[in-house]
């Protein structure tokens, strides 16, 4: 949430983000595409306002490529940091025993700010914690923002009383972060964001370093598992994340270009975004509504997908496959049962907070840190489930879904 929208986020920028927010879910029809929010557009959207495209106002395939936030980032192999930066592979970030022996003996104290709460915000807390431990630093606070800026703005607040050294936090919004992070930045904490930083924050100036997944590589995957889910043709939606946030924009982009252009024999017949993450499935109805034909639906990430999954049961759309973020739970259950979830594309959220508190380390000791760090990327379907859920979770699928596929 968005893993997320992480973060998230993402809003359901948070997501995703992916990414859950709160407020009227009422939808808008445009026309036009989606650009990057102002303020008030940021403020419009965390309370729930939603967005939708239809066929007849985007005519043309190749119209859809300039719907979704963000559409204009460059593309290529590898998505690019907020300012440019240049990936590098988590699996580099490294710290030697004489480093973990030196962090161990400056009594430093930690918090974890993260904006939603998911198996992939339990996973990334996972990895930080262990090496934390490995490194004698406390952690005084971990705290859920829920998607809302003003709570999120609180949490900080709140952290900043028990003078934390470093902070690793998913960002729910972007525009408002710059004020709410103010403080942790003035104090001289060592600020990690996952997934996404914060507008005219610059990595080693106001903080260290930004850790997320491969988003381009995870948007590419998730139009293959489309793609097998239906047999290579067919008409499908997609529901993202309508909120300026890079990591959800780069993923959910990079799906439509691949679709577009590596996929002939599926149409895109409809597009709506969403900024609550509990109102997709209003967003999910009225685009059935609309097509009742749907083959498959692309959701920007777990949780936000879940209210989809619901209203395709209730409404007995059963041959109607989804195709997601993050794994999680629910729909992961509905996956072992073989209903409408088909595929998932995660990150590896364990290695990100890993990463995150490495990357802290790294820059207390005073060497130099990337600015951008990738994890990799893993996709599921229910060939594979137990496989995935260690990958990128460090652990076994829940109990119910462990029964469910005979583990």
């Amino acid at each position: 949430m968005m893993k997320r929208l992480f973060g998230v986020c993402l809003a359901a920028a948070l997501v995703m983000a992916s990414v859950a927010g709160c407020g009227s879910d009422s939808a808008t029809e445009t026309t036009e595409p989606a650009a990057a929010t102002e303020s008030a557009e940021a403020a419009n959207k965390a309370a729930g306002e939603e967005s939708t495209a239809t066929a007849e106002e985007t005519a043309g395939s190749s119209e859809w490529l300039s719907v979704i936030p963000g559409y204009e980032n460059e593309t290529g192999e590898f998505a690019k940091g907020p300012n440019g930066e240049t990936g590098t592979s988590a699996d580099d970030i490294t710290l030697t025993q004489e480093q973990y022996d030196k962090i161990k003996g400056q009594n430093l104290k930690a918090a974890m700010l993260w904006a939603g709460a998911s198996e992939w915000y339990n996973a990334m807390t996972d990895g930080a914690k262990a090496e934390f431990e490995k490194m004698g630093i406390e952690v005084v606070a971990i705290s859920d923002a829920q998607f809302d800026p003003s709570k999120q703005a609180t949490d900080i607040e709140t952290s900043m009383a028990l003078q934390p050294d470093i902070i690793l936090t998913l960002p729910v919004d972007p525009v408002s972060g710059t004020r709410a992070f103010q403080p942790a930045v003035d104090a001289g904490c060592k600020i990690v964001f996952a997934d996404n930083g914060v507008d005219d924050y610059k990595a080693g100036d106001q903080y260290v370093s930004i850790v997320t997944g491969d988003q381009y590589g995870m948007g590419r995957a998730a139009a293959k598992l489309m793609a097998e889910s239906i047999g290579n043709k067919g008409k499908i939606g997609i529901i993202y994340y309508d909120v300026d946030f890079l990591v959800t924009n780069n993923r959910d982009n990079e799906f439509v270009r691949t679709i577009v252009n590596d996929y002939p024999d599926i149409e895109i017949v409809a597009m709506s975004g969403f900024s609550a993450e509990n109102a997709t499935g209003e967003v999910a109805a009225a685009m059935l509504t609309q097509n009742p034909d749907l083959n498959g639906i692309y959701v920007s990430w777990d949780v936000a997908a879940e209210p989809v999954v619901s209203e395709l049961k209730a409404g007995g759309y059963k041959d109607c496959k989804v195709v997601t973020m993050d794994l999680g739970g629910n729909n992961d259950l509905d996956m072992a049962q073989g209903g409408n979830v088909y595929g998932k594309v995660a990150d590896m959220p364990f290695q990100i907070g890993e990463t995150m508190a490495k990357i802290a380390a790294l820059d207390i000791l005073g060497e130099e840190a990337p600015a951008y760090v990738l994890s990799g990327t893993v996709s599921m379907t229910k060939d594979n489930m137990v496989e995935a859920w260690n990958q990128s979770l460090n652990k076994d699928p829940d109990a119910s879904v462990m029964e469910m596929i005979g583990k």
